[in-house]
């Protein structure tokens, strides 16, 4: 109940800060920066060294890879059927596929789940699974239908190697078994603690909830994919090879978390549909407490 009350509050406070004009929705940027560069990299080289490796840690990452890949390909077909702009339907392919993998889903799993040591399979869903499509299917995405950025090997490349958590894994993993000093460890966790409200109030600045009723169409098919058809795919993969445990349920819980904050961002920056954008990500946060609350209960 207390990481749901501080989810609601930093949202909430976020949403304020930006209502009262305290802060704009463009501060959102900076305390994303902050998540990205410093507290989520903390949690990384705190956690990383803790994993035991094994086949079953590669669930979450053969999870996340079926339950993007159907939802793209679902998003393809409707966008058809209802004839989406080139823009929305741009907008669908990275919001509706892309999952908040960290800033929710680690809140949020730590009051569903019992278990303690879900941890390093919510790093590698994240990380391997949600990042890595985050870096290179996001920027084949922005580029194909914004025609405005050229994709080659190189950027991908750069964009992957760049990014301070999945650098900080690759360190960590040479420190997989080594226990760290007592004062690092404790910085680490000082840092580490700011995740999830510095996340979520910069969630909060950026929460659109205005919808036109032109965006109704659109924005229903992408949280009807992104919440109801994503956990559903991954309890299906889950069930056709049998896979039981804790490493299955942290990844169909995170399968069902809202769309990815960030993605909301560059589908708005790349002028992918922004007020629409905005909107999935404010109701998918909100809806997303009900739906993923529903999903705990089925494992």
């Amino acid at each position: 109940m207390e990481n749901i009350l501080l989810i609601l509050f930093a949202l909430f406070l976020g949403y304020m800060l930006k209502r009262l004009n305290i802060m704009h929705k463009d501060g959102s940027i900076a305390l994303n920066n902050f998540v990205l560069y410093v507290s989520y990299p903390a949690i990384v080289l705190l956690q990383t060294p803790k994993i035991n490796f094994s086949f079953e840690l590669m669930i979450p990452v053969l999870i996340a890879w079926s339950v993007m890949t159907l939802s793209a390909i679902l998003i393809l077909v409707l966008s058809k059927i209802f004839d989406f702009s080139k823009e929305v339907t741009g907008s669908l392919m990275l919001v509706a596929v892309l999952t908040n993998s960290s800033f929710l889903g680690i809140p949020l799993i730590e009051t569903y789940m019992p278990d303690e040591n879900f941890m390093p399979y919510l790093l590698v869903y994240d990380q391997l699974g949600t990042f890595l499509a985050f870096a290179i299917y996001g920027t084949f995405i922005v580029s194909i239908y914004t025609s405005k950025t050229k994709i080659t090997f190189k950027l991908i490349t750069v964009k992957v190697i760049t990014f301070p958590p999945f650098l900080c894994l690759i360190i960590a993993l040479f420190f997989v078994g080594v226990e760290f000093h007592p004062t690092i460890t404790k910085v680490l966790e000082a840092f580490a603690i700011t995740t999830v409200p510095v996340a979520l109030v910069a969630a909060g600045l950026q929460m659109q909830l205005k919808l036109p009723k032109d965006d109704i169409k659109p924005f229903s098919v992408a949280l009807i994919i992104k919440l109801i058809f994503a956990p559903i795919i991954a309890l299906i993969v889950c069930k056709i090879f049998g896979w039981e445990g804790l490493a299955s349920d942290v990844s169909i819980l995170e399968a069902s978390m809202a769309p990815m904050i960030t993605a909301g961002a560059i589908a708005a920056m790349a002028g992918l549909a922004p007020r629409l954008s905005y909107a999935i990500i404010g109701y998918g946060i909100l809806i997303s407490f009900g739906t993923t609350y529903i999903v705990s209960l089925l494992l």
